[in-house]
């Protein structure tokens, strides 16, 4: 279902939900925040948490369960060491587990309680899910 939906549409008009529940907002140190140390600068965008949010949301329905390690090396990205070769490095956790938190606070995800440590989405999460893919079908034609 969400695999045929362009991700960028998707992301987007997420983004647009994600800012009408309270839960889901960003704290005070997020307008200073980098995003991982493999980045020089933060975010130029003043709505990037719930871009972030919307993009973990997506990963967390596509690959979950999911943990906070394993987003972390998703969202990562290589360091500029100056003349020294780039090197892999993990996206900040704190980032990452402060979304999860809210978006398990809106009940749109919920720890695996099988076997498989990480998160998945909930029942009100897929309803959350199915209404926005809704709006991308109707917003592409």
């Amino acid at each position: 279902m969400l695999e045929k939906i362009d991700p960028q549409k998707f992301i987007e008009l997420c983004k647009r939900e994600l800012k009408k529940i309270k839960e889901v907002k960003p704290p005070e140190w997020a307008k200073f925040a980098k995003t991982g140390v493999h980045k020089k600068y933060p975010p130029q965008e003043d709505d990037w948490w719930y871009t972030r949010a919307a993009s973990i949301l997506r990963r967390i329905y596509l690959d979950g369960p999911i943990g906070v390690s394993r987003l972390r090396t998703y969202y990562g990205g290589r360091k500029d060491r100056g003349h020294k070769p780039e090197h892999f490095r993990k996206a900040s956790g704190n980032v990452i587990r402060k979304i999860l938190q809210q978006l398990e606070s809106a009940k749109l995800i919920e720890k695996n309680k099988k076997g498989k440590r990480g998160r998945i989405i909930s029942e009100e999460g897929r309803k959350f899910l199915a209404r926005v893919i809704s709006k991308v079908r109707e917003w592409s034609t």
